[in-house]
């Protein structure tokens, strides 16, 4: 298979879905109403609900759900070949990820800019909603520790991305001050602060001084570190302890300050690394040679292929942002398509180059097959692979393998640091509602519900245990991210269908993905918690074993009750809420 033709097909289809079928929702289905007046005008405070020109809304959703799942996942899931990885990613972003986006974006739009959380009342009851809140946070939480986790681990393997990445902050500062307070148009000022970056990127890769390399300052690997811990679990501790504080200050600053222009630079910098690779893709002209099936494959992939690319295709997570916080920013309710679906678009396109990127990287499928052997060995090898095959494709125009390395990293720490602080202050948002909704003042304070956000990230990212010892509590939850991440997605896609069902309208675009993602995502957890973590008198799988089946019986009433509201059981109690 020549991976050129495989890009353009997948391209193709994605431009035919967002010039057609998102075109066919908006006007038929949503029924966007350009004179409907936001939240973000009708609730501006100019710190959560601030008016944002489309492009800039939409490079801040963008960059917060285009963390490094969409191209962790697709990189792990080629284990069961390219194929189904392939054929899930185009579909999966046309006919699920571009809906799911769309309607919680245009749904929360519609309530307030309420999150999708909250909005579970009016549709499920007041239980029904606590339980939902509760697996949102559960969600969030794991979120926080994954990508704290994955963060660090990038500085420590590729220390010439620290500078890089940290001197983005006073720039984005600027632009927002710019912006917001002197008027300027934010293109220009983005752009020179992508230059900035990818000149540091390119000095920093060529002089090794200016690389900040924790590990190496301790002794190297073998080093004693801090308190015995030793050299890399030291510098992993260190790394979570600044980005703790960073999304601390950057998830309580009005996000005109710091996430819209961070953001908004990251968009640039991510088309512009999109545009490099599928370039170097034209130039390398590469041929797949991993297999486009895996029959030798341990475990089925049916249905773990499509929780494991999770965002590379559909993601709760991005529901969450939806109406967390790109509803409180939308400037005119018709911006919902571009933000919304272009978004889901957006990361489609990211998806389909990390599957060709890893399924080029191989000279034959022996060599595949000796690096994905097994499921586990996707797992700890996927990122590494993309970071790898994509410096490959990088090099199709001439960009040396060490720099291509280096601005490959710098891209993926980038999204994984934007959905980071995304997700704290979406979980400072739920941890407020939970707070109004039990009557503890407290916890509405926006402080009080941050520093419980960050510490409780920073208990579970840093428990002592696993593969990789001191601080392995993201890569412990991993396998739980993905079953959770697919299930809060079919949620939110079966709110949105008993809300289109109460407006009277075509409900099939939301029903048929619903219950394809619950079925596959139900199946994957009852399989995994109570036959693969069910421990028997061992203690290493306690975590996953606890948190999952305590989510999938909170997922089974909230779902057995949002059908009795399908069905119209509930019409009488839940009148008073119906918009």
């Amino acid at each position: 298979m020549n991976a050129i033709l495989m890009a353009v097909i997948g391209l193709a289809v994605f431009a035919l879905g967002y010039r057609y079928y998102s075109k066919y929702i908006a006007e038929r289905i949503f029924r966007l109403d350009p004179d409907f007046i936001t939240p973000a005008h009708k609730y501006k405070d100019g710190v959560d609900f601030v008016p944002t020109n489309k492009f800039v809304l939409w490079g801040h959703h963008f960059t917060s759900v285009a963390g490094a799942a969409p191209i962790l996942g697709p990189a792990i899931a080629v284990y069961w070949g390219w194929l189904p990885a392939f054929l899930w990613v185009i579909l999966g972003t046309v006919f699920a990820a571009g809906v799911h986006d769309f309607g919680t974006l245009a749904l929360s739009v519609r309530n307030k800019g309420q999150s999708i959380g909250t909005i579970a009342e009016k549709f499920i009851g007041r239980r029904g909603k606590i339980l939902f809140l509760f697996i949102i946070l559960t969600l969030v939480l794991m979120i926080n520790a994954v990508f704290a986790w994955v963060i660090a681990n990038l500085f420590i393997t590729y220390p010439a991305s620290v500078l890089p990445v940290f001197i983005q902050i006073p720039l984005a500062i600027w632009i927002g001050y710019a912006a917001y307070k002197r008027n300027m148009k934010m293109l220009i000022p983005s752009l020179i602060a992508l230059a900035v970056m990818y000149a540091t990127a390119i000095l920093t890769a060529e002089v090794s001084w200016l690389q900040i390399d924790l590990v190496s300052y301790m002794g190297g690997e073998g080093g004693e570190g801090l308190f015995g811990l030793g050299a890399v679990s030291t510098a992993f501790m260190i790394w979570i302890g600044v980005l703790l504080v960073y999304v601390y200050i950057a998830s309580t600053l009005p996000v005109w300050k710091l996430l819209q222009p961070r953001d908004f630079i990251n968009s640039h910098q991510l088309s512009v690394g999109l545009i490099i690779l599928y370039a170097g893709l034209l130039f390398t002209n590469p041929t797949i040679n991993a297999p486009a099936t895996n029959a030798d494959a341990d475990v089925s992939w049916l249905p773990l292929l499509f929780i494991t690319i999770a965002c590379g295709a559909i993601s709760g997570f991005h529901g969450l942002v939806s109406s967390g916080t790109s509803s409180k920013q939308l400037n005119l309710e018709t911006d919902a398509r571009f933000v919304g679906y272009f978004g889901a678009v957006g990361e489609g396109v990211l998806a389909l180059i990390s599957i060709i990127a890893v399924v080029t990287l191989f000279s034959s499928a022996a060599d595949f097959s000796a690096v994905y052997s097994s499921f586990e060995a996707a797992n700890a090898g996927g990122l590494g692979n993309f970071v790898e095959g994509a410096a490959i494709l990088a090099g199709g125009l001439g960009i040396p393998a060490h720099i291509a390395t280096t601005i490959v990293s710098i891209i993926v720490v980038s999204f994984a640091a934007t959905t980071l602080d995304t997700a704290v202050r979406l979980m400072r948002y739920i941890i407020a509602e939970i707070g109004s909704e039990y009557k503890v003042p407290a916890l509405t304070k926006k402080h009080v519900a941050t520093s419980v956000a960050v510490l409780s990230t920073a208990a579970l990212v840093l428990i002592p245990e696993g593969p990789s010892g001191f601080g392995s509590g993201g890569y412990l939850i991993w396998p739980l991210f993905g079953t959770s991440n697919q299930l809060l997605a079919g949620i939110s896609l079966l709110l949105i269908t008993i809300w289109l069902k109460r407006k009277g309208v075509n409900y099939l675009i939301t029903l048929i993905p619903m219950i394809f993602l619950l079925f596959m995502t139900m199946y994957a957890m009852f399989t995994q918690v109570f036959f693969q973590w069910a421990w028997y008198g061992d203690s290493s799988n306690m975590l996953l074993f606890v948190l999952g089946a305590i989510i999938f019986v909170f997922a089974i009433w909230i779902i057995v009750t949002a059908i009795q509201a399908l069905s119209g059981k509930f019409d009488d109690e839940l009148e008073k809420h119906r918009d």
